[in-house]
């Protein structure tokens, strides 16, 4: 199992120290760095301005979303900076959620499974530079004679050869018909909110993708990056705070984070065997009582959500996460010094 930087989305201003974190994790043996995007920062110029100064790890975004581009403008963002890096990029993309989708970009959110298949379809045809790339799917028709059109659209092969026609494509998924279809066309999955306990719950989706007629890849050769945060703590004490300190973000997530009638998180929560703690905490994050939902969240749900412990503890529980089929850790660090422990405690 292989070990990523998690970077994420910035928040109120730029991360401070972005790019001593980069630089530790480029000379630790880290495999790869990613970044993300919300309705703040993108994830892509991150990659570009800190990853020119490494020249070894891969360079991913968990996650582009995909409303935000048109797919062919998603293609070529993937097209430069992977001869920018020499290969080294990874395109990761999710449709996001109907409040983002429709209320920051503008579009339409219904269909994203089949919204998803046209961009990824688009993207390789871009990327494979073999015919102009067309599209007869409704949702990014191409050449476009729509409303408004003025039917002179042609159909057009990228201008630059692609350094590689194989990029991989990973993609966020969270429910079963999202994963499968994920396990079907992509080349690796990021899911949100993986666990050792919750693993189990995954692979009979996995299967089926992997099943399908023209699937892409099989178990053997597929990569799923299981986000987390990793942090080494000396004593009981210490990791209770830890605890107490994820637990917010775990309330975002589960009660804040997409509309009452349609937040994805919150039912992946409630597949995990938290219905009644999602659907609380979901009803008092609504209602504003956010430090009381906060207070809702059990100890024993962050623990397993990451990994908090002592040394000896991280090294069994990176180890029952490598058993679930985790391929990659994307880990999250406050500092350069942590990233060097961690690379050490797991050479």
């Amino acid at each position: 199992m292989k070990l990523g930087l998690q970077l994420g989305y910035w928040q109120a201003q730029p991360p401070a120290n972005a790019g001593e974190l980069v630089a530790a994790a480029e000379s630790a043996g880290f495999d790869a760095i990613f970044s993300a995007e919300a309705w703040g920062s993108d994830a892509f110029t991150p990659l570009a301005w800190w990853g020119r100064d490494t020249s070894r790890v891969r360079l991913g975004t968990s996650i582009v979303q995909m409303s935000g581009r048109a797919p062919t403008s998603i293609a070529m963002h993937a097209l430069t900076l992977d001869h920018l890096s020499n290969g080294r990029m990874i395109l990761g993309m999710g449709v996001s959620g109907p409040q983002v989708v429709e209320g920051w970009y503008g579009q339409p959110f219904a269909k994203p499974l089949a919204r998803t298949r046209e961009v990824v379809s688009i993207i390789r045809q871009v990327l494979a530079r073999e015919a102009p790339v067309t599209n007869d799917g409704p949702h990014y028709p191409l050449p476009y004679n729509g409303p408004g059109s003025l039917g002179l659209g042609k159909p057009l092969k990228p201008i630059v050869h692609p350094l590689r026609a194989d990029v991989p494509i990973w993609l966020g998924a969270e429910g079963p018909k999202n994963v499968a279809q994920t396990a079907e066309i992509a080349d690796g999955w990021i899911p949100i909110f993986y666990t050792p306990k919750s693993a189990g719950m995954y692979q009979p989706w996995l299967d089926e993708g992997f099943a399908r007629p023209g699937a892409r890849r099989t178990r053997a050769d597929f990569e799923i990056a299981a986000t987390c945060h990793l942090q080494i703590v000396e004593n009981a004490a210490e990791k209770k705070a830890v605890v107490d300190g994820m637990k917010p973000y775990v309330s975002l997530y589960m009660g804040g984070m997409g509309a009452e009638s349609m937040n994805f998180h919150n039912q992946v929560f409630i597949r995990m065997g938290y219905e009644d703690l999602s659907r609380e905490v979901q009803a008092l994050y609504l209602a504003g009582k956010k430090d009381e939902a906060t207070r809702l969240i059990p100890d024993e749900l962050v623990d397993d959500m990451h990994i908090i412990g002592t040394a000896g503890e991280v090294v069994e529980r990176v180890a029952q996460w490598e058993e679930t089929g985790v391929t990659t850790l994307l880990l999250s660090f406050r500092s350069a010094d942590e990233i060097r422990r961690v690379a050490e405690l797991l050479a």
